[in-house]
């Protein structure tokens, strides 16, 4: 009989990770995390590799890794570690070798990373798992004292899937990566579309989940979109052409139709990207042509929501093996919002089931229902912002707002996208969106300026393109409205506005803050304003998440990939990034999550000279034990303000000068380009989605005199994602009790616990291991 390894004292255990089904963008960061958590939390870590196929087979597809096997890992797109198909495994025949193969290897937990149906086998295995041993024991196979510490199997489930079809989570680990390659591919097609006049039929995947559809048309702008949770309506065809003939008479010069693959009528009946285009040639005479992505959405590097989710749910999961008791049922590491949450494997799997049985029943309200609320939203604010002549969502006469929008601060991705959105939204209700454009110095300069003021209505046709536009198409400036605010008033009662939609930072914030404490004395202010966080820094009260720090991630992250490129190139170098974020350290921190980062120094934590030694001591010690079985370069990430005297430079200039020849040092500035070109799909839809809520809030005042409206201190607002909820914070509130108004930043910023996380996976020595003197542990 094989030999069993002894079990690990006290609740440490063997951890064996695999990789499952169909491979998602952010797969190999799931591993790494799991793997290096492991092993920090004194745990022995194995690699699966092939998936369930090579649980069964057993030997060499079971590798026990260290640090060092998975350097380079979060960068990578599929799975490293492989996955196949293993017909084996379904029956009980080879659930009996792949329990045999564990308990040789010693191993006594199980993360499994894959879609429903690996995580279905996973949890039946688990079920099993106490007969499997005892069949064992009596074929022979194993003694009744080598399976003696291994009676309990503890699995925790991960969710790899491009589709996002798992219900009780957000997102899936993949799905925005995937999303990322959609809305890149369209964005492209738009410019030959617009050259050519010609419409689009794109055929994205999702057989039950209509996830990617929904998001792809709703980042992208598109026309129309087919849902396989929610099919057209009976007379979609005669909807669609009138659709898209309205945006054709208003001046638009393309269309674009997505198409989830598993797509169909109200009858069940497939709609195809074939009959779409028969359809827009044939009764539009449009000049149509199909495009099918494929598997183009699997591939490529994660996009850095993805490898923050997969690294943050990897350690989750590891935690949840060590609190686990013979009584836990299986679980799986969902996200709701922004917040990190165990669910009930088993309930999430049934949910799931449930749409796909739903939609096989017809019964699509259910199906909708079934999926979480953030989907149903999502297509909500799709459908009132695709088409604005909706006239059953036309509010009464009586109701009407003239509403102004504007951009206060630092450009940031998703601006024009929330604009949009909120436009549409406007005129669907009823409403006139008055663009104040270039800020407050250019409503106050500027509103009366011939042939053209700062102060314009908008209409569907003004910002229908602006949904993948970076930047800010109304201008945007980081003055104040204290800088005159009689003016300001003047305008705002010049021009008639009932509400104000404020997009911008920290700036739009101070903003916010200054029109409310001005109401006793100027009456024009006493209308409600709704503030959308938007900025790179991430940096606003009352929030966890603001539009464009995600686009500011994922250009940090490729301008970093291309850095550690060279840095491996050399092998023996590390680089001195500098990141933007003003006083918070947000943008450093996330960015050195999703890069593996070795050190990450912030303003919040600051920098002195043990912290260097220490850290330089660390790569001095990582040098001398790299052998050069990994090319993988090390980056270092410093926020702008995190030190007035240890700079980028210097601080890559000291460890150069420490290195003694041993390694190289290099320092680099991204500067402006962190603010990104066009927006991450993220920002886009987030933006889309905050934007309606906020218009709906100001919607709530209509009809209140001045004196109810002030009376209210909800009227004055900021909507934030604070863990699992989207919230209005009354901004008196959040003034006194949320922000740190010296450092322009939150008073708790929810972000602060990730920082141990990093340090945790980077291998970086805690003060309290090293001497105070030399830095060495």
């Amino acid at each position: 009989m094989p030999p069993t390894p002894a079990p690990l004292p006290g609740k440490k255990r063997r951890i064996g990770v695999l990789t499952s089904g169909g491979d998602s963008p952010g797969m190999n960061g799931a591993v790494r995390a799991v793997v290096r958590m492991s092993l920090d939390q004194g745990c022995e870590s194995f690699a699966i590799y092939e998936g369930y196929e090579g649980l069964v087979r057993g030997g060499d597809f079971i590798k026990k890794m260290g640090r060092d096997d998975v350097r380079g890992y979060l960068s990578e797109g599929g799975t490293l570690i492989g996955t196949a198909r293993c017909m084996a495994f379904m029956e009980r025949a080879g659930r009996l070798q792949a329990a045999k193969n564990m308990v040789v290897a010693g191993i006594d937990a199980l993360v499994i990373i894959g879609g429903d149906g690996s995580l279905t086998g996973a949890d039946t295995f688990r079920r099993e798992w106490s007969g499997l041993l005892s069949e064992l024991v009596d074929n022979k196979e194993l003694t009744a004292d080598q399976i003696k510490p291994f009676q309990h199997l503890n699995i925790v489930g991960l969710v790899g899937s491009i589709d996002n079809d798992m219900s009780s989570t957000d997102a899936t680990i993949g799905c925005y990566s995937s999303l990322a390659r959609i809305c890149e591919a369209v964005d492209c097609i738009d410019a030959t579309a617009s050259s050519h006049q010609r419409a689009f039929v794109i055929e994205v995947m999702g057989r039950h989940c209509g996830w990617l559809a929904q998001m792809a048309a709703l980042s992208t702008g598109a026309d129309f979109a087919f849902l396989p949770e929610k099919p057209p309506n009976e007379n979609w065809k005669e909807e669609m052409c009138g659709i898209i003939s309205r945006h054709r008479k208003m001046g638009k010069r393309k269309t674009i139709v997505i198409v989830a693959e598993g797509a169909h009528d109200l009858s069940l009946n497939k709609v195809t990207p074939t009959h779409v285009k028969d359809l827009l040639s044939n009764t539009l005479k449009l000049d149509t042509r199909i495009t099918t992505l494929g598997h183009v959405q699997r591939g490529g590097s994660p996009c850095a929501y993805d490898r923050m989710l997969s690294t943050l749910q990897g350690c989750e999961a590891v935690k949840a093996v060590l609190d686990a008791t013979p009584e836990t049922p299986t679980p799986v590491i969902c996200v709701i919002e922004n917040k990190i949450v165990r669910k009930p494997l088993l309930k999430a799997v049934e949910d799931t089931h449930a749409v796909a049985k739903a939609i096989e029943a017809k019964d699509f309200d259910r199906a909708m229902k079934l999926r979480d609320a953030e989907f149903a939203e999502y297509h909500n604010a799709y459908m009132t912002t695709t088409a604005t002549d909706q006239p059953k969502m036309r509010l009464p006469e009586e109701k009407h707002m003239r509403i102004g929008i504007i951009h206060v601060g630092a450009p940031a991705g998703g601006m024009n996208a929330a604009t949009r959105a909120a436009v549409a939204y406007c005129l669907t209700r009823g409403h006139t969106p008055i663009a104040l454009h270039n800020g407050f110095p250019g409503l106050c300069r500027h509103h009366d300026d011939k042939p053209l003021g700062s102060v314009r209505e908008m209409s569907w046709s003004d910002v229908e393109g602006w949904v993948s536009k970076g930047g800010s198409e109304i201008g945007t400036n980081r003055a104040l409205p204290s800088d005159d605010m009689p003016k300001t008033a003047f305008c705002f009662e010049k021009y008639k506005l009932d509400a104000l939609f404020i997009i911008g930072g920290f700036e739009a914030f101070t903003a916010v803050s200054e029109l409310r404490k001005a109401r006793p004395e100027y009456p024009a202010f006493r209308i409600p304003i709704a503030l959308l966080p938007a900025t790179i820094s991430n940096n606003v009260p009352g929030t966890e998440y603001s539009v464009g720090s995600d686009t500011c991630l994922n250009a940090l992250l490729e301008y970093c990939d291309a850095i550690k490129q060279s840095a491996s190139a050399s092998r023996r170098r590390v680089f001195v990034v500098e990141t933007q974020g003003g006083k918070s350290g947000y943008i450093a921190t996330i960015a050195g999550l999703s890069i593996g980062a070795l050190a990450v120094y912030t303003p919040e934590e600051g920098i002195n000279i043990r912290m260097l030694s220490r850290d330089i001591e660390h790569l001095r010690s990582s040098f001398a034990k790299d052998q050069g079985q990994s090319r993988a370069g090390k980056l270092i990430l410093r926020n702008e303000h995190a030190s007035d005297t240890y700079t980028t430079e210097v601080i890559a200039n000291m460890i150069r000068e420490e290195a003694k020849g041993r390694f190289e040092s290099r320092f680099a500035i991204p500067g402006h380009v962190q603010q990104g070109g066009t927006p991450s799909p993220m920002d886009r839809v987030r933006a889309v989605r905050l934007a309606v809520k906020c218009i709906t809030f100001l919607e709530e005042f209509a009809g209140k005199s001045k004196e109810e409206i002030v009376a209210d201190p909800m009227s004055m607002s900021v909507i934030g994602i604070k863990g699992a909820s989207v919230v209005f914070g009354a901004m008196e509130k959040v003034e006194k009790e949320e922000t740190n108004w010296k450092e322009r930043r939150p008073k708790d910023e929810s972000w602060l616990q990730l920082k141990k996380i990093v340090d945790t996976l980077s291998g970086r020595p805690k003060p309290e291991d090293c001497c105070q003197t030399c830095g060495k542990q």
